[in-house]
């Protein structure tokens, strides 16, 4: 459920209202300048953010939703795997065990990014997405006495102003990686969340949606993305090796592109810095695969470079259509010939999906791969169930490990992107 017209007047039962001892003042035209109830929430939070301790989120959280009539505020974030929403702890929130996400009411709001309202015999448990950039924070959960549209426009900007202050605090504080780690890390895969940009981002023209596997224990795949203007460029690569050496020479290859990026140099262009840098770094027996886009927004031209890099597939009306296959050059630090530039014009709500090695092949001895044409079937399943590119990317990726036995013996990272025109 989404919220109204926040222009809207609450009704008597639960009055807006002017601050204590504030009288309405006529400004500029008229205008009523005056502070109202749900200003004064706002404000709250948006006076007291600047200088905020990390661990004072909850409890402010925990206020304001009180100053609002809430009971039992919760605070769920997503866990570096995507299975689970787990509790925020602080002085006022509610705790408990973390939410399965397929399998929780809470869930469903962070799965479908909507408002969920859940009536019972104590009120209605209102459940809100955390939303920031597109990128899905978490949850936001609170109990009222009833729910009605002003409800539901304050809510909605309360927890707009959460997921917020939740991302530009996560830099000063171990306190929500705590939150998130649901399992013990490995250093490279330290190494790695540390690299990757934010793992969705949902704007009007454009979406994407990204997921690494093993979320714990990732070491040589990386992903990376920038929308500069009306352009949005994608970069995805897979280092060989695992461990430390793995996630260091992704680091380099990733820092590279990022830098040429910025430099504003062309596709081929890039791919040369990146394969020098790498080969500087770690000399000729080592590389890293490579796939590099730029994708016109207002247009739908999409400019890509391969370099021994898995091809994306094009997913047209809900089917995998065409493989984006075309000329390719030798991965990232082999010293390949400058690559040749492949173009195409997508149509309005078409998706790309991005993918290493590890998500099609399987190394253990006596196995099988699992193969380019098992992930097209199980493509074609998840897009026929109309759901947005962020879930698609997750479902798909937990389904592929289900297939898989639960495990894999490399990284299998995807990428999809949505081009909305």
């Amino acid at each position: 459920m989404t919220p109204t017209d926040p222009s809207s007047s609450r009704p008597a039962s639960r009055t807006e209202q002017t601050t204590a001892g504030a009288r309405p003042t006529a400004g500029r035209g008229g205008a009523d300048r005056s502070e109202s109830f749900g200003e004064s929430l706002l404000g709250e939070i948006l006076d007291r953010a600047h200088d905020l301790p990390p661990d004072c989120i909850g409890p402010l959280v925990a206020d304001v939703l009180e100053q609002l009539g809430g009971r039992r505020p919760q605070v769920l974030l997503q866990d570096y795997g995507q299975l689970l929403l787990a509790p925020l702890p602080g002085e006022g929130l509610i705790g408990g065990e973390p939410q399965p996400i397929d399998d929780s009411e809470a869930g469903r709001c962070f799965l479908d990014a909507q408002f969920l309202e859940l009536a019972g015999t104590n009120g209605v448990r209102v459940h809100l997405p955390l939303l920031d950039g597109g990128d899905q924070v978490g949850v936001m959960s609170v109990t009222l006495d009833s729910v009605d549209d002003h409800d539901r426009r304050l809510l909605y900007r309360i927890a707009g102003l959460v997921a917020d202050l939740l991302v530009t605090k996560h830099g000063y504080s171990d306190l929500f990686f705590g939150v998130r780690r649901r399992e013990p890390m490995s250093v490279a895969a330290e190494i790695q969340w540390a690299l990757l940009p934010p793992l969705a981002m949902i704007m009007p023209r454009i979406a994407v949606a990204g997921i690494l596997e093993p979320a714990y224990d990732v070491a040589g795949d990386s992903f990376d993305y920038a929308l500069n203007g009306d352009v949005l460029h994608v970069a995805m690569i897979d280092a060989m090796g695992h461990g430390l050496d793995a996630a260091t020479m992704a680091t380099v290859a990733i820092g590279a592109y990022r830098h040429a990026r910025r430099a504003g140099i062309g596709l081929p262009e890039i791919y040369s810095f990146m394969d020098r840098a790498v080969a500087e770094q770690f000399g000729p027996e080592h590389f890293v695969t490579a796939q590099m886009m730029q994708l016109d927004t207002t247009t739908g031209h999409l400019q890509w470079v391969n370099a021994g890099h898995p091809s994306p597939l094009l997913v047209r009306d809900h089917r995998v259509a065409l493989r984006l296959t075309g000329p390719t050059t030798l991965p990232v630090g082999l010293g390949g010939a400058e690559p040749r530039m492949n173009e195409m014009r997508l149509e309005r709500g078409d998706r790309l999906l991005c993918f290493t090695d590890g998500l099609v092949e399987e190394h253990e001895t006596g196995e099988e791969q699992f193969g380019e044409g098992q992930l097209i079937e199980w493509v074609n399943q998840m897009e026929r169930t109309g759901r947005g590119i962020r879930a698609v990317a997750r479902s798909l990726s937990h389904t592929l490990k289900r297939a898989r036995g639960g495990h894999t013996t490399d990284d299998a990272t995807l990428l999809l992107l949505e081009w909305r025109g």
